[in-house]
């Protein structure tokens, strides 16, 4: 029925739990989905847009601001991802797509092991300086990753049911990130000197 069904929004973004996500809301159809969310203080679910449709794991999004409402009706808001479901089948009656889905936690004793924990912490928080990170938190895989832009990691982090999993994923692909990232610090001290003014730079190079 009708208020099983879960409202989608296909984005070209991976949203993961503990994540803040913000949005401009600009088409009629999500004008509408957000209106109703609002109204009823719900949910709604983020999904990766493909090619060939949408990816089958997406995760809650709740909205927790509105920051701004133009007199056309477009909004912008800050979202924060909570839950994550798997579509099990996809309506579309009503303007935007609605889902029934499975929502799913991880499994039993798939925690990761206080070593892991710290090697994590260590080196997110020589990656980013300024940020608080927890070794305990029961999400810290996900706060690590919340500035990581690799859609791949992170639609794999989002569909992992353990956070020893998740944890392993990080440390294997964070030194090479680092060095992307170290990389792309120097290309841009380096451009202005070549006279340029903007230096295009992708973190797949």
């Amino acid at each position: 029925m009708a208020h099983d069904l879960l409202p989608l929004f296909p984005l070209a973004v991976v949203l993961l739990p503990h994540n803040e996500l913000p949005l401009h809301i600009f088409e009629e159809r999500y004008k509408e989905m957000i209106g109703q969310a609002l109204a009823t203080e719900s949910d709604f679910g983020v999904v990766f847009a493909v090619d060939e449709g949408i990816s089958v794991i997406g995760c809650t999004a709740s909205i927790q601001e509105v920051t701004k409402r133009y007199p056309d009706g477009r909004l912008d808001i800050i979202t924060v991802g909570h839950r994550r479901f798997r579509v099990q089948s996809v309506d579309s009656e009503a303007p935007y797509l609605r889902a029934q889905v499975e929502f799913f936690d991880d499994e039993v004793d798939a925690d990761a092991p206080a070593v892991l924990r710290e090697r994590l912490t260590l080196l997110a928080r020589a990656l980013w300086p300024e940020a608080t990170f927890d070794p305990a938190s029961p999400g810290l895989s996900f706060e690590v990753a919340a500035d990581i832009t690799d859609i791949e990691l992170r639609q794999q982090l989002l569909g992992s049911r353990s956070e020893a999993d998740r944890i392993r994923r990080l440390l294997a692909f964070l030194p090479g990130y680092a060095d992307r990232l170290l990389k792309i610090a120097s290309l841009r001290e380096v451009a202005p000197r070549n006279g340029h003014s903007h230096l295009p730079v992708s973190l797949d190079d």
